[in-house]
């Protein structure tokens, strides 16, 4: 298959044909596609970037070693998006055990501890829309993940509702009640923000 045709073909269309031919640049294609999309979604369900970048790199990884359980019924990007929120959604509850743990109790004296510097809103680094891309990123935060996962789906990756009863696996009514909650949730959050 020509360079030109594998381009254009569709993402379906793509893993078939890294199913049927093992051609790796399908599969590079397809991470082409989906790098961007998947970060943004996993940023804004994890808020930390080294942790998405680490759940997205996984996610492609998933998708090499286990292409052949990928059911052509189903779209592409639904299977890709469940797998990324699968592997997101445990990282959360990772990194939401561990910080139970103090950072003193790391350092030799178990009453040493260490001052870590806040310096997300460094003037000099971020601009005014920087800062409220930053403040809507930590409001998003203490959405409930519950929530924060259906709104990013719906509002940052604007997927259908169907769409994302597949990837979550609930029906489409509590989709869209955990999105009206979530949004609510969030609009509380940031109602300071947009004030003139």
């Amino acid at each position: 298959m020509a360079e030109k045709s594998l381009a254009e073909l569709t993402d379906e269309e793509l893993i078939l044909e890294f199913q049927s031919n093992n051609t790796i640049r399908a599969f590079e294609i397809l991470v082409e596609r989906f790098k961007n999309p998947l970060t943004n979604f996993v940023f804004r369900f994890l808020g930390d970037y080294e942790a998405c970048v680490d759940v997205v790199q996984e996610t492609f990884i998933k998708v090499y070693r286990y292409k052949d359980s990928y059911n052509s019924i189903a779209k592409f990007s639904t299977w890709i998006y469940t797998i990324a929120g699968n592997l997101a959604r445990t990282e959360y509850q990772k990194r939401k055990r561990r910080s139970f743990f103090s950072i003193n109790a790391f350092g030799e004296n178990k009453n040493e501890n260490f001052d870590i510097p806040d310096e997300s809103y460094r003037p000099d680094v971020m601009t005014d829309s920087g800062i409220k891309d930053e403040i809507i990123q930590k409001a998003l935060q203490k959405v409930s993940p519950v929530y924060r996962e259906v709104v990013v789906l719906r509002d940052v990756q604007d997927m259908s509702y169907e769409e994302i009863a597949e990837i979550t696996g609930i029906t489409v009514g509590t989709v869209k009640s955990r999105i009206n909650r979530g949004r609510a949730q969030l609009q509380k959050l940031l109602k300071d923000i947009y004030k003139e």
